[in-house]
């Protein structure tokens, strides 16, 4: 049984490749890896929004109102698609800003309300384009202020960065912003426009700290900030990734998700039991020993080794089939490719499967499997045209497999061809009407598409097509636990909790099913203990399911427990299975770290748990 795993996660495998291994958890549509919730749903089940893709570490345990623009063009709030692009008129106080009531006040107001007058002269030339005399009215300003003044002077300095901003002068308009920052810590205007210009400066680690200062202090509320912060994060995930994967150590996933991979292929030579006539006879077992096999074949040990789920040696033992050319030399490769996917090296994978579907002679089911394989390699790699080739490709050659339509089904639900997609699953369940995974996922399918739509009857009809999958297929986790996605959707938490229960019951080693009954508690009940606990669980289970480390990570963040959380993702990250999900891990571990440096400097942090 695959391993449980809601639509949805191989939905945002798109996104995120790695973080799920297709629909229902180990389908190839994903490719292999240890999926997770949707950063939206993850979001709604701690009851926060979530800020696009990879900036999802930027949560909210509770809603805020959006903060009210400055009336007069000052250091607070902005609203929420301001552009930021004009210099301002007169800065508001900040606490204890007023007028000093002193003998000297009169000259000092005199002094600041010339400063005034050329700052209002700059914004003239500013407005007219004038951007070179516009600056030497602003320095003229900032040279006039009396130097007690902090929130006026700031403004004069964050006037002038606007100017140098038009004329594409990044390094000055830093340098400005950090006067404007230093005389007023919360100047969100000033905080952006460093921001801006520590991206064109190439400076991605200043950029994304002055953007997460700036989203935080804006609620969270301004597109233009939110869209910054989502752009840095993913190239330093990417620039991070792409160092780490490229020197990382295979690492073998656990015997429980490994299985679960396999099984989600009915059609897959090298996955079915040594035949008997592969052992030998006076091999008995009697004492509970392995079988030895009888020919002297690299390929036919892999397979026993498979048996014995020792997995290790699989690689080794193909690539001495593979010297020797032998007479299995098409499964070794096939074998080979797949164990290459499953530790994350699709560009020693991709060479294999090329020769297998190269390979006219060789039976037609391998080459199927190949371009299955090869076909959600290409999606992880998100390249659907190529992924969408190999697929049809597999159904020209073979089209009596169902584990064609099965997982080109689940390509069709990432591509949110729902349509094409059920009537794969419908041609699937033809082929093998026991094919309990694909009848579940054709109804998590109708189901995604009533509750996008909004259609109220179909979602009733989708619901109601769950109970009958699990009625007729009692034995399926899998239908259990889509249902049970189903029914958090519709806020019937008691329901859903007792379907993961059911999954827990048929497949108590499934790590997955209980990081989403712990997120259920959240939602829920707001349960943290609980739920924290039955994650940790999971990872007690599996002490490589990267799933849970996300998840426990993202919910220290809310908790304020950035050491901790930054630990948890280093965890996912060295677990990994593609440069792209570890490059979605960087990208949250990065947001932590930005959080955690704001509140060093500038003492802001969103409200936690």
């Amino acid at each position: 049984m695959a391993a449980s795993k809601p639509v949805e996660a191989a939905v945002v495998a798109a996104a995120a490749p790695g973080s799920g291994s297709g629909v229902g958890g180990g389908g190839a549509a994903a490719g292999p890896g240890t999926g997770g919730l949707p950063r939206w749903q993850l979001a709604l089940a701690v009851g926060a929004p979530l800020l696009l893709g990879a900036g999802a570490m930027y949560l909210w345990s509770r809603q805020r109102r959006r903060r009210e623009a400055g009336g007069r063009g000052d250091a607070g709030g902005l609203k929420r698609h301001s552009e930021r692009k004009t210099p301002e008129g007169r800065a508001s106080p900040a606490p204890g800003s007023g007028h000093p009531e002193d003998p000297g006040a009169h000259l000092e107001m005199n002094s600041l309300d010339r400063a005034q007058a050329a700052k209002n002269k700059g914004n003239k030339y500013f407005k007219a384009g004038k951007y070179e005399q516009a600056i030497h009215c602003y320095t003229e300003a900032i040279s006039l202020c009396p130097t007690e003044k902090n929130v006026d002077l700031s403004t004069f300095y964050q006037n002038r960065a606007a100017a140098f901003e038009q004329l594409q002068k990044w390094k000055e308009v830093a340098q400005d912003c950090t006067k404007a920052v230093e005389l007023n810590p919360k100047y969100v205007k000033a905080l952006f426009r460093r921001a801006k210009a520590h991206e064109k400066l190439d400076n991605k680690k200043e950029c994304l700290e002055d953007v997460t200062a700036v989203c935080i202090l804006e609620g969270f509320q301004n597109q233009q900030s939110m869209l910054l912060a989502d752009k840095v994060l993913k190239l330093l995930g990417k620039e991070k990734a792409k160092e780490k994967y490229k020197n990382r150590e295979p690492l073998m996933p656990s015997p429980q998700f490994i299985k679960s991979y396999f099984s989600s292929f009915t059609d897959d030579i090298i996955s079915q039991p040594m035949l008997k006539g592969e052992k030998s006879d006076e091999d008995k077992d009697k004492e509970g020993e392995v079988l030895e096999v009888k020919e002297n074949s690299g390929y036919l040990k892999a397979k026993q080794y498979m048996e014995e789920e020792n997995y290790d040696k699989i690689i080794s033992e193909c690539s001495k089939e593979i010297d020797a050319q032998g007479k299995y030399m098409a499964e070794a490769l096939l074998l080979r490719a797949t164990f290459y996917l499953l530790i994350g090296n699709a560009n020693a994978a991709k060479p294999d499967l090329d020769k297998v579907i190269s390979l006219k002679e060789a039976n037609v089911k391998l080459r199927a499997n190949a371009l299955i394989k090869r076909g959600s390699m290409y999606m992880q790699q998100q390249q659907p045209l190529l992924s969408t080739q190999d697929f049809n490709m597999a159904a020209d050659i073979d089209p009596q497999n169902a584990d064609v339509y099965h997982h080109r089904g689940q390509l069709k639900i990432l591509l949110d061809q729902v349509e094409e997609a059920v009537a794969d699953f419908d041609e699937c369940i033809r082929l093998r009407p026991e094919s309990a995974l694909a009848q579940a996922q054709k109804c998590f399918a109708l189901y995604r598409q009533a509750y996008t739509g909004n259609n109220s009857s179909q979602i009733q009809a989708a619901m109601k097509g769950f109970e009958e999958v699990i009625k007729k297929f009692p034995r399926c986790a899998e239908g259990y636990a889509l249902y049970a996605q189903a029914l958090t959707d519709q806020q019937q938490f008691g329901k859903a909790d007792e379907m993961y229960d059911k999954c827990i019951d048929l497949e108590p080693d499934n790590a997955t099913t209980y990081v989403h009954k712990g997120l259920l508690q959240l939602q829920w009940k707001q349960d943290l203990d609980r739920g924290l606990e039955l994650i940790s669980k999971a990872i007690e289970i599996d002490s490589k399911c990267d799933f849970a480390y996300e998840t426990m990570g993202t919910i220290e963040v809310q908790r304020g427990n950035m050491e901790k959380a930054i630990d948890m993702f280093n965890k996912a990250i060295n677990l990994a299975k593609s440069e792209m999900e570890m490059a979605h891990l960087y990208s949250l571990c990065d947001a932590a770290h930005a959080q955690t440096e704001v509140a060093k400097k500038y003492g802001l942090k969103p409200p936690t748990l």
